[in-house]
């Protein structure tokens, strides 16, 4: 057991991976060590930022690569409860290469989406192997700011967002957005930009952690992310920024192209009131959501859980009707049905449809329809 002059590690497979001049980084970084000796069982270390240390605390290793399995036997028996439970996503730490997010797959299978937490900068070695392995990205600044230097944080956000736009995977920016407000009903300016920003890049979700996990002002948290948001997006500029970011990324698939064909539709057709996707995997409405339209995306699916994951897109509104797939035919009147319950549109007004053709067939999306209510 530790004493006042070394601490336990319990993690073997670390000493395994440190070299002599690397930097240990103990509780988000706050104390700093550097490597003078080590071998496979211990590490002698010089203390360069010191502080008290307590039991549980994270332990980061910014120059290393880790050859090990990101799941734990912890890990393990965890998911398996999460999994019976039926959650919709499975968010996975310390990402570092696709290979961890395929050993994860073959556990999880399509029982929830893998949300890929990129937290250590060996990411970027192997970044679109990650992004195609994975349901979702984080970019998770928290634990990023410790591994690499902090400086070099919004310019790995930036690279991350804009591969995965490319890509056509829903991102996440999360950790410290609204940080002050843990204790403060109002955020500092810097923060309100942050989270413009990335809003403005074309990221999915902007988190909330110790905001609302932990903080005396959730409500107010929220309601200012929201509006931050929302202001965004009614600026003309918004819609400019996120179309030329990608632009030529579309049309080298079949589903891109008719994507890309509704994109250009619903510039030119007047009384648009929204677009509407048939989709049984979810494939249809991610690919018609990597456009990025001025207008809502419904997302009609058999499947709940296909649904609620969906919610975590882009501009998605998600609605779940089975029968509808039975038969191409229906697909006028159900679109008509959502469109006028959810107060999306009213008469005169056109509903853009995309869809895969032989109906209900996942993967494909190869029809492009018009409706008008």
């Amino acid at each position: 057991m530790g004493d006042e002059t070394r601490v336990t590690l319990p993690h073997k497979e670390i000493f395994e991976a440190l070299k002599v001049g690397d930097s240990l980084l103990v509780n988000d970084g706050n104390i700093i060590l550097k490597v003078l000796k080590c071998n496979k069982t211990s590490a002698v270390t010089e203390v360069v930022v010191g502080g008290v240390v307590s039991g549980h605390k994270g332990v980061n290793l910014p120059n290393s690569s880790l050859n090990i399995s990101p799941l734990t036997p912890k890990d393990l028996d965890d998911l398996d409860f999460a999994l019976k439970l039926g959650v919709d996503c499975v968010c996975l730490s310390f990402v570092q290469r696709a290979s961890d997010i395929k050993e994860a797959r073959k556990i999880i299978k399509n029982k929830a989406w893998i949300i890929a937490k990129l937290e250590k900068p060996q990411v970027m070695d192997d970044l679109d192997g990650i992004i195609q392995a994975s349901d979702m990205i984080m970019v998770a600044r928290g634990d990023l700011g410790v591994e690499c230097p902090i400086v070099t944080v919004p310019v790995l956000q930036k690279k991350i967002v804009a591969r995965c736009r490319a890509c056509g995977k829903p991102v996440i920016v999360a950790t410290q957005m609204l940080e002050s407000m843990i204790s403060a009903p109002m955020p500092t300016r810097a923060e309100v930009s942050d989270v413009a920003n990335a809003v403005y890049d074309g990221c999915d979700v902007v988190m909330l952690s110790g905001e609302t996990a932990m903080g005396s002002y959730p409500v107010e948290t929220v309601k200012t992310m929201r509006g931050v948001i929302e202001q965004v997006e009614t600026d003309p500029k918004y819609f400019e920024r996120l179309h030329s970011a990608v632009s030529g990324v579309y049309c080298h698939s079949e589903s891109r192209a008719i994507t890309h064909a509704a994109g250009e539709v619903v510039k030119t057709l007047d009384k648009v009131a929204c677009i509407a996707t048939f989709s049984v995997s979810g494939r249809t409405t991610l690919v018609m959501a990597q456009e990025r339209p001025a207008y809502p995306i419904m997302s009609i699916n058999p499947d709940e859980k296909i649904a609620c994951q969906l919610n975590l897109v882009w501009g998605v509104r998600t609605f779940i009707d089975k029968k509808v797939f039975d038969s191409f035919d229906n697909i006028e009147a159900v679109s008509k049905g959502f469109a006028r319950v959810s107060g999306l549109a009213e008469a005169g007004q056109y509903i853009v449809v995309t869809a895969g053709y032989p109906f209900g067939e996942a993967g494909l999306t190869n029809v492009l329809h018009i409706i008008k209510v």
